[in-house]
C-alpha cells in the first residue's frame, strides 16, 4: 500500500480511516462469490452468517445501513440480520461487489498481514464467546452482544490496515515489556488510547447508540457490557495459549456473570481435554490469583 503521512491528532486519524476504502478478508470474498452464484437460493440469514465472520465487512454494512435506514426507519438498526433484511439479497451483492481484500492491501507487508489476521482471529473468538454467554443469560438480542464483541477492537484493526508500521511498533513495545498496559503504549505512540478513537469513529459513522454503549468499557456496570468485555478479555488473553496470568481472574468473573461452576464454564468453552486439569486447579486459587498483566485494560 502507498505510504500515507501519519496523522498528528485524533481528528486526523478519524479522517484517514473515514476516507479509506475498508478491506475485507479474502475468505469472505470467496464465500460471497460462492453465495452469489446461487443467489436464487441464498437467504438473508446465509449472508448474515458470512458477514458476522468478518469484523470489517460487518462495520461496512452497519455504517452503510445507518445512512440508508435513517431515511426509512424511525429506530436504529443494531444487528446485521436486520440490516441485510432491510437491504435485500440482490441489493446487498450489488453494494458490496468486488471489495478490496486485506491480503491485497497488506500483501507486501507479511508481518503486518500476520498481525492483522491475528487480531481478526481474536475478534472472531470474542464474538463466539459473547454470543454463547448472551444466549446462556437469555439476553433479549444475542446478536447485538456478539456484534459488539466482534467490533470492540475496530480501531486496532484499522490501525493494522492503514498504519501497519505503527501497529507493529506498538506490538513490539508491548512484547518487550509485559508489564505495560496497551492503552499507555497506544497513547505513547498516538497521543491517545485507541479507545478514544474507537468512540470517535462510532459517533462519526453514526453507529447505533446501543452498540456504542456495549463496546464502551466505561459502562462495565451493565451486565450486557460485562458480557462483551469479558469475552474480549478472555479472547485476548487466550489467543496464544491458556497460560496467561490474567486467565484465572477472567474465568472467575465469567463464572460470576453466568452464575455457573468452573467445570460448567470449561465445558462451554470446549477446550482440549489436556488443558482442563490446570484450569480446574486454578479455581481454588481464583480468590488470591492476581493478574500480573492487565494490558487489555
Amino acid at each position: 500500500m502507498p505510504n500515507t503521512p501519519t496523522p498528528k491528532d485524533l481528528a486526523g486519524w478519524l479522517t484517514l480511516f473515514s476516507d479509506a476504502e475498508m478491506p475485507i478478508l479474502r475468505q469472505t470474498t470467496r464465500r460471497l462469490d460462492e453465495a452469489r452464484q446461487h443467489i436464487d437460493r441464498v437467504s438473508a440469514r446465509d449472508i448474515t452468517d458470512i458477514v458476522l465472520q468478518d469484523p470489517l465487512l460487518a462495520i461496512r454494512v452497519l455504517a452503510y445501513i445507518q445512512a440508508f435506514g435513517s431515511k426509512h426507519l424511525r429506530s436504529e438498526i443494531t444487528n446485521i440480520a436486520s440490516a441485510v433484511m432491510m437491504l435485500g439479497v440482490d441489493p446487498f451483492f450489488r453494494k458490496f461487489e468486488s471489495p478490496l481484500t486485506i491480503e491485497v492491501l497488506l500483501g507486501r507487508q507479511p508481518q503486518a498481514l500476520l498481525g492483522m489476521l491475528q487480531v481478526v482471529r481474536r475478534t472472531q473468538r470474542a464474538a463466539r464467546y459473547a454470543h454463547d454467554w448472551a444466549f446462556a443469560r437469555h439476553d433479549m438480542n444475542v446478536e447485538e452482544v456478539a456484534l459488539a464483541a466482534l467490533l470492540h477492537d475496530l480501531a486496532e484493526l484499522l490501525l493494522w490496515c492503514f498504519a501497519p508500521e505503527l501497529a507493529l511498533a506498538i506490538r513490539s513495545r508491548l512484547q518487550a515489556d509485559r508489564t505495560l498496559r496497551s492503552a499507555s503504549v497506544q497513547e505513547e505512540f498516538l497521543g491517545f488510547p485507541l479507545a478514544d478513537l474507537q468512540l470517535a469513529l462510532c459517533h462519526a459513522w453514526h453507529l447505533p447508540g446501543l452498540l456504542t454503549t456495549l463496546m464502551s468499557d466505561g459502562n462495565a456496570q451493565l451486565p450486557r457490557v460485562q458480557n462483551v468485555k469479558l469475552a474480549v478479555n478472555l479472547a485476548r488473553h487466550s489467543i496464544d495459549g491458556w497460560t496467561h496470568a490474567a486467565i484465572p481472574d477472567d474465568l472467575a468473573a465469567i463464572q460470576s456473570l453466568l452464575n455457573i461452576s468452573r467445570e460448567t464454564l470449561l465445558s462451554r468453552l470446549m477446550l482440549p481435554t489436556e488443558l482442563l486439569p490446570a484450569l480446574l486447579r486454578i479455581d481454588t486459587r481464583a480468590g488470591t490469583a492476581s493478574s500480573s498483566d492487565n494490558r487489555s485494560q
